[in-house]
Formats: structure tokens, C-alpha cells, sequence
């Protein structure tokens, strides 16, 4: 027989620890109000996911940039055609047609989006060559090198990026010819898509549910149990109430935080089957929906620990919570223009968001050149607004350094912010009398 273990101190905590935290997670999971709760703020985010499919499943029209696929002297050859076979575009006598031997007109289509849309890169960190001359039009024998190099960098039929250090910025100079008729549809259906995972990821997820549902979910954690005189019974035995107090946090988590992981999971299964991609599913992203997924269990963390403590200062508690909640919410917009702010670091959500951020530039290197690009593209509005959406969402973390160094010191910070407010919130659950 197996020789008991003695009944310690240290044994006894762990029993009250579990029934405690169970005892907590059994009451969110009896409670109409926590599924309602958990049940708005599905649908809210899959909302948003229903619009994304909608777009990604409709897809984008391309634009033919330079013009080329049109047939201005109405003969049936496109103005591509005829340019690559020597005859007048504007003359409906001059057509491949009537060449000898007879050419055969081909359809639009093939002078759309000719260039595709490269941004494979290449050089040093202050010029970067970018972009292939996919139709060969700047390749063509007849061309001297000085037509093929008109940005004179010594690379014939390329893009150059040039870093401006005084302006802080990339400015983006072509040789002639290359890139004139990019696939637009293809970087509208990247860029989209990047800005989707991005702004769910920080608005629905670390926002929305990770604010939120702690407002709503914790507030009341302590207050609820003091105000039906049922916090007696877990003070009853030998306990100190910052331990109820984090315990009772923890029964919280163990309901909230496997539901944020599923839901993650979900719609990262769901935007990676749909998101446009070379294979049948985006791995690349799966990255950044981590990360999403932890920035929000940390920020439901650290608002659970505050909006508890307000709770237990008072019985409305929730009152108190809502200012802290719209500063919180501020902090959320001023990030996604100015994530290197100073105010931010007076704040839970510019750390959360800071994780997602981090993510983001490990997984999607060259964002910044990415979104330069698309600013380059003429097509009356589809790719500035596409380009304008991921620029919103997309943001360097503020604290310098390599993603990972920035990911873990914001996680660092997270942690402190929270075992604050389990001080603050122990040392007010200590001060009150329970009725």
C-alpha cells in the first residue's frame, strides 16, 4: 500500500485554491448571463468575418492600368496587340489582320494585369530593387541600356525603393516599362486580406473581447459574493483574501481563455482556407493569430485583475470601470496612428496591441515597402483605399528593437501591470467588512 502523504499546510492551500476556482467556474458556467456575454461577443466579431468572406469570396476586378486592352479604332485588336506587331492602334485599316501571314485578334484580357505585381526584394537596406519586367515590353532588343535604366541605378527594367532619411520614408523610382499594368486584383486581395487579420485581430479580439467581456465578466467577481453574504463561507477557514482574490481571477480565466482560444482558432482556420495564397491554406499567418490569441488573453488578464478591484471598492463598480474602458478604447485609435506615443505606455491595450504588432513584422517582413507599392498603383481608388486599410492596422512596436524583444517586454509589462492590480485589489478586499 501507498503510504499517505501528509496533510501540510502547503496541501490544504492547493484544496482551497481548486475548490475555490472551481467553485467559480461552476457558477460562470450556471449563469445565463455569461453565455449571453460570451454569445454577443461571438457574434460581434463574426459579423465582421462574414463581411471578409463576402469580399474575399467575390473577388476584385483588375484595371487595365495603361490601356492597352482597349481598341480605340474598333478593328477587334487590342492596342497591346497591335503595338507588339508594329500597326496603328488608331487606324482600323492597320491591324495584325491583315498581315501576311493573317494574325488572329486576341482577347483583352491577355493585356490586363501583364505585369503581374512583384515585391520579391533585393539590395541594401537604403535602396532596394524590387518589381520584373513580367511582359518584356522594357526588355525588348530594340531598347538601348539608358531606355531599360531610366532610373540610372544600374539595373536594367527594375524598381528601386530609395530610403529617404530626412523624410523618414521610402520613395519608389521605376525604369520605364516595368510594372506599368500590375495586377492590382492580386494586391487588393493581399492587402485586404493582411488588414483583416490585423483590425479583427486588434479591434474584435484584444479590444472587444479582451476588454469587454472582463468588464462584464469580472467586475463583479468579489462585490457579488460580499453583497449575498456567500463570501463568509471561502473565508471561513485560515485563507488570506488576496489569495480569494486572485483565485477567483483564475476561475474567471478558466472560462474565458479557452473560449478566446477556440474562437482564435476558428477564424484562423476559416481566413486561412479563404485568404488568397499559392497553396491551399495560409501558414504564414498563423503566426500573428497566435499572437492575437495571447495579446488577448493578457490584456483579459490584466482588466480582469482592475475591473475586479473596482468592483470591490465599490458596489457599482462597474461605473468606475467604464471611464478606465473609454481611456483604454482611445488608447486602442491612438495606437494604430502613433504606436510609438509616449501616452501609450500609461495604458494595458497599447502593450496588447504591441504583442500583435510584433507578430506582424516577424511574419510579414517588408510591410512598409508592401503598402509603398500599393500607394504607386493608378487604379482610381481599389488599391489607395486597400493600401490606406492596412496602413491603418499595420504598425512597428513602439519600444525599437526586434519583434521578439519587443513581444517579450510588453508581455513583461502586462505581467507587472497585473500583479499591481491584485495588490491594490487584495489590499482593498482587506479593508472591508463583509455584511
Amino acid at each position: 500500500m501507498m503510504e499517505a502523504k501528509p496533510n501540510t499546510i502547503y496541501r490544504a492551500l492547493d484544496r482551497k485554491a481548486a475548490a475555490i476556482t472551481e467553485f467559480t467556474m461552476r457558477q460562470y458556467r450556471t449563469k445565463a448571463s455569461t453565455w449571453v456575454v460570451l454569445g454577443v461577443g461571438l457574434v460581434a466579431i463574426s459579423l465582421v468575418m462574414l463581411i471578409y468572406v463576402d469580399v474575399m469570396s467575390t473577388g476584385f476586378e483588375s484595371i487595365d492600368n495603361d490601356g492597352d486592352s482597349e481598341d480605340p479604332d474598333g478593328d477587334g485588336y487590342p492596342t497591346g496587340q497591335e503595338n507588339k506587331y508594329g500597326t496603328d492602334p488608331y487606324m482600323a485599316t492597320s491591324n495584325p489582320g491583315l498581315l501576311t501571314p493573317s494574325i488572329e485578334p486576341e482577347p483583352a484580357s491577355n493585356y490586363i494585369d501583364e505585369d503581374g505585381f512583384d515585391i520579391s526584394i533585393s539590395g541594401t537596406a537604403a535602396t532596394q530593387s524590387t518589381g520584373y519586367d513580367d511582359d518584356g515590353d522594357c526588355r525588348e532588343s530594340d531598347r538601348t541600356n539608358s531606355q531599360k535604366d531610366t532610373n540610372g541605378n544600374g539595373i536594367v527594367c527594375d524598381i528601386e525603393l530609395r530610403y529617404n532619411q530626412y523624410q523618414g520614408d521610402w520613395n519608389i523610382d521605376s525604369d520605364r516599362y516595368v510594372d506599368e499594368d500590375p495586377d492590382d486584383a492580386a494586391y487588393a486581395a493581399e492587402a485586404t486580406h493582411m488588414a483583416f487579420v490585423l483590425g479583427i485581430g486588434k479591434m474584435g479580439f484584444v479590444l472587444l473581447l479582451g476588454m469587454f467581456l472582463p468588464l462584464f465578466l469580472a467586475t463583479g467577481l468579489i462585490r457579488e459574493e460580499m453583497n449575498d453574504g456567500t463570501m463568509h463561507f471561502m473565508l471561513a477557514k485560515p485563507i488570506a483574501r488576496t489569495e480569494v482574490f486572485l483565485y477567483r481571477i483564475l476561475g474567471y480565466l478558466g472560462i474565458v481563455w479557452p473560449y478566446f482560444i477556440a474562437i482564435g482558432l476558428l477564424f484562423a482556420l476559416i481566413s486561412g482556407f479563404i485568404g488568397p495564397s499559392d497553396s491551399f491554406f495560409r501558414f504564414q499567418d498563423l503566426g500573428v493569430w497566435l499572437a492575437i490569441i495571447f495579446a488577448t488573453m493578457m490584456a483579459s488578464f490584466v482588466y480582469g485583475m482592475l475591473f475586479c478591484a473596482l468592483g470591490t471598492m465599490w458596489r457599482f463598480g462597474i461605473v468606475l470601470a467604464i471611464p478606465f474602458a473609454a481611456w483604454e478604447l482611445g488608447m486602442c485609435i491612438v495606437s494604430m496612428g502613433a504606436p510609438e506615443a509616449a501616452i501609450l505606455r500609461f495604458s494595458v491595450i497599447g502593450w496588447a496591441l504591441m504583442i500583435v504588432d510584433a507578430a506582424a513584422v516577424i511574419v510579414w517582413p517588408n510591410m512598409e515597402l508592401f503598402i509603398l507599392q500599393g500607394r504607386t498603383m493608378d487604379d482610381f481608388g481599389l488599391i489607395w483605399s486597400t493600401s490606406n486599410a492596412l496602413n491603418f492596422f499595420y504598425s512597428e512596436p513602439g519600444v525599437g528593437g526586434s519583434g521578439l524583444v519587443s513581444a517579450v517586454v510588453a508581455t513583461v509589462i502586462l505581467l507587472v501591470q497585473g500583479a499591481v492590480f491584485w495588490f491594490v485589489g487584495g489590499a482593498i478586499f482587506k479593508g472591508k467588512e463583509i455584511e
